[in-house]
């Protein structure tokens, strides 16, 4: 059995999740009979000193159960990996890539993988215009609805779907306040899937259903609020394209342990949406459904990703 720090909490606007995914994590790993401690990084003045307090504690792995911000976006990574400390997931370049979804929409193209049309927003081109006229152009190439989002956050936050002009600024506006890049980007009507990889492998797709509107922040941590089907109703030529795909993505960006991809059906064809380096463990999480559906326990799950970590030398390369 192995001493294990679970990360938990941070700074990032999805900080409750995130306390949510690590005590289910922490919960479990006891249970498996490992001896855990919890480590918030809001406790600390940074990841260093948290990385070197954790050091201290001579830990045999650390299990990060962060969710976005700069827990997700390589930061910790790299702080763990100055450290010499092993940890779950991907490493700090595949975590930097990953968390940028526009990076990761033209990674996809360039595997092969559709996409949805997108714009990236490195200011606020909008906030000194008044008339929609001015920024029609979005329209003409994005069409309606558009999806309004940070580029680099999760859980939909800060996240707007429009259907006409007026409604543009206010949500740039909106996305402004979680990410200094925004990403304006076609709508894809139609059905959400997922696919988790894990260890370079694909587990079954799962589909996600919310009962009102979209997969929003409230449809993806309310009980009752979205209806998830895994293994996915598709035809199996279509599950195996969509893990095609997700693994393609998987080895472009260099991802290890787990990963989830996101994509949309239209009806006629797939379109990938973002890569989570850090899938939720929460009891409404997909990442762990998909593993059910494979018939991996939740404990073997978590198992799993802390194998992978232990025998991975991605932690050795700042």
């Amino acid at each position: 059995m192995k001493k294990i720090a679970v990360i938990l909490g941070g700074l990032s606007p999805e900080r409750e999740v995130s306390l949510v995914s690590g005590s289910e994590v922490s919960k479990c790993l006891k249970e498996l009979g490992h001896n855990v401690l919890e480590a918030d990084p809001a406790s600390f003045s940074d990841f260093l000193q948290m990385a070197q307090n954790l050091k201290s504690e001579e830990i045999d792995l650390a299990f990060n159960a962060l969710h976005g911000g700069s827990g997700e976006n390589g930061e910790l990574q790299a702080a763990l990996s100055l450290t010499g400390i092993p940890f779950t997931g991907s490493g700090m370049a595949a975590s930097a890539l990953s968390m940028n979804k526009y990076v990761t929409k033209l990674i996809a193209t360039a595997e092969g993988v559709p996409v949805p049309e997108g714009i990236i927003l490195y200011e606020n081109l909008l906030e000194d215009y008044q008339d929609t006229v001015d920024y029609s152009g979005f329209q003409t190439k994005l069409g309606l609805p558009i999806v309004v989002k940070p580029n680099d956050a999760g859980s939909s936050v800060g996240i707007s779907i429009i259907n006409n002009l007026d409604g543009l600024k206010s949500a740039i506006d909106l996305s402004f306040q979680f990410s200094n890049q925004v990403l304006l980007e076609q709508y894809i009507p139609g059905r959400e899937l997922t696919v988790t990889v894990l260890d370079g492998k694909a587990l079954p797709v799962v589909e996600i259903e919310p009962q009102n509107g979209w997969y929003d922040y409230t449809s993806k941590y309310t009980k009752g609020a979205t209806v998830y089907t895994a293994p996915a109703r598709i035809t199996e030529a279509e599950a195996m394209l969509l893990k095609v795909y997700a693994l393609r993505l998987w080895k472009a960006v260099s991802c290890s342990g787990y990963a989830r991809f996101d994509f949309r059906l239209d009806g006629n064809g797939f379109y990938f949406l973002e890569i989570n380096t850090l899938p939720g463990m929460t009891p409404l999480s997909l990442t762990p459904m998909a593993a059910k559906a494979a018939g991996i326990s939740f404990g073997e799950l978590l198992q799993i990703i802390i194998n992978t970590a232990s025998n991975d030398n991605k932690w050795r390369k700042p």
